[in-house]
């Protein structure tokens, strides 16, 4: 059995929220990571497309998919790894 990845993020509150990584999308030489809430206040289909960006340091950087048309890229590719 495949272990969980758990990453913990803090909210606008401060709050410390954790989520499980579900799966890592490449597409078209940019990599995403797609998080699903641990404490799942939300719908159990919550899941959150980030975009893994280099900084300046060359180190990862989480960035969250606001584009509807990006996310909607992600989206298509992680149900294709699902079927």
């Amino acid at each position: 059995m495949e272990e969980k990845k758990i990453m913990s993020f803090k909210d606008e509150e401060g709050n410390k929220v954790d989520f499980e990584a579900i799966a890592r999308i490449f597409l078209e030489k940019q990599e995403y990571l797609l998080l699903s809430p641990l404490d799942n206040n939300e719908e159990e289909s919550d899941i959150f497309a980030f975009r893994i960006d280099k900084n300046e340091d060359g180190n990862e950087e989480l960035n969250l998919v606001e584009d509807d048309k990006e996310f909607e890229a992600v989206k298509k590719e992680y149900k294709k790894l699902l079927y």
